[in-house]
């Protein structure tokens, strides 16, 4: 009999307490990046066809979750639900987004409170930040640092986009400061055209912030691809380490930095000093009984693409979608053949977890590991030689910096 590591109960729940509904509002997108996700690098997405999200089929699935956050199975008073645009280019779809936040401004729903974010790169910010700051909406632009950085950042005939990226942004600062202050974030791709210092220097020096920099994805790449992406690839870590200053740029990035991100992970579960309910502090932590770190279908987000394809997330191949949604038919989420594939692909990864020394911390996602339908092999496997060098490397690193246990300890909240 086939193990049951998750139930039909476990999804509806984690869907009656949901955090985050992804939309993605349009594939079309005003910039040609050489790099993009949905680019030339790779294949595994659906074909980009300039098409819009249907509005009908995306306010039926608010309501199917509407009545989810309604049940028995909603265990969250008032919980905080992010409602998210994505794209492509959102705002070459304001009409959906517009239509979207209305509707979900009109349901007075008594067991959430609602946030809207957007990412963007920026281009029609101008026109449209009225809208954006008068629903107080969270905002990610898109842009990897200086002119030279950014170059990668053209538009459909081959221009640099980053004047007019950078003309709009300052706009936005100049009509709304306060605005601007409190919900404007940043979000860098690392590149060979560009580092983690340069990155962190431009943003702190021209707008006071501490972006997000990430690596480009290293799943799905086309076979004819991988040298010139091999070419264009970085590091972050490596790319960090060549500052001088590298431990004052990661100290203020702060959980925007790998080594504090594991740092984190490390204290959470490994100091016995940290827990995530009362009951756990009285009866012990639950143990963990599921293989990998792959979150537990919406366990974090529902991502919906432009077809109407339903994701755990946007940052998995759309080949994994668990289900779609239509004008004509609603929401299909066959929920007992959601659990049967997890559950599959969760056994193939036991034998592997169960010897792995790092299993309780574990935040390899089994989506992004090659072969998952044939014979997965876990990047993150740790032996119990490495995991005393990861556990050395992370006491040595308190050791120097005391009062970063201090930080963490308060600042840092377990979901």
């Amino acid at each position: 009999m086939k193990k049951k590591y998750i139930t039909v109960d476990d999804i509806k729940y984690q869907l009656a307490n949901l955090r985050q509904l992804t939309f993605e509002v349009t594939d079309a997108c005003n910039l040609c990046c050489k790099y993009c996700a949905y680019g030339e690098f790779y294949n595994d997405y659906d074909k980009r066809e300039n098409s819009t999200i249907s509005l009908s089929a995306s306010l039926k699935l608010i309501d199917y979750l509407v009545d989810l956050w309604g049940s028995e199975y909603n265990t969250s008073a008032k919980r905080n639900v992010y409602i998210s645009f994505y794209g492509g280019e959102p705002l070459l779809n304001m009409p959906f987004i517009e239509s979207v936040v209305t509707y979900i401004e009109k349901l007075h729903c008594q067991y959430r409170n609602f946030t809207f974010s957007m990412t963007t790169n920026a281009l029609l910010l101008e026109r449209h930040m009225d809208f954006l700051v008068a629903h107080d909406f969270n905002l990610l632009i898109s842009l990897d640092g200086d002119e030279y950085g950014t170059s990668y950042r053209v538009n459909k005939v081959g221009d640099p986009a980053y004047p007019n990226i950078i003309r709009n942004i300052d706009v936005l600062r100049n009509k709304y400061p306060e605005f601007f202050e409190r919900k404007v974030n940043f979000n860098a791709v690392l590149h060979n055209r560009n580092s983690v210092t340069s990155i962190y220097h431009f943003f702190k020096t021209r707008y006071n912030k501490v972006p997000s920099i990430g690596e480009l994805n290293n799943m799905g790449i086309r076979p004819d691809k991988v040298e010139l992406f091999q070419k264009t690839y970085r590091n972050s870590q490596e790319s960090l380490h060549q500052a001088e200053n590298y431990e004052k740029i990661e100290q203020d990035m702060f959980l925007k930095s790998a080594t504090y991100q594991t740092l984190t992970n490390f204290l959470h579960q490994y100091s016995g000093f940290v827990f995530r309910s009362y009951v756990d502090l009285q009866y012990g932590k639950p143990k963990k009984t599921i293989p990998t770190g792959t979150c537990i279908p919406f366990g974090k987000r529902m991502f919906v693409t432009v077809t109407g394809k339903i994701l755990p997330c946007e940052r998995i191949g759309q080949q994994f979608a668990l289900g779609k949604v239509t004008a004509d038919s609603g929401v299909e989420l066959d929920l007992e053949a959601i659990a049967d594939k997890y559950n599959t692909y969760y056994a193939k990864m036991e034998n592997q977890c169960s010897k792995c020394y790092k299993a309780e911390s574990c935040i390899q996602c089994i989506f992004n590991l090659n072969n998952l339908d044939t014979c997965p092999v876990c990047y993150g496997f740790t032996s119990k030689q490495a995991f005393e060098i990861y556990k050395a490397k992370q006491i040595d690193f308190l050791r120097k910096h005391p009062e970063e246990y201090y930080r963490i300890m308060e600042n840092v909240m377990v979901e």
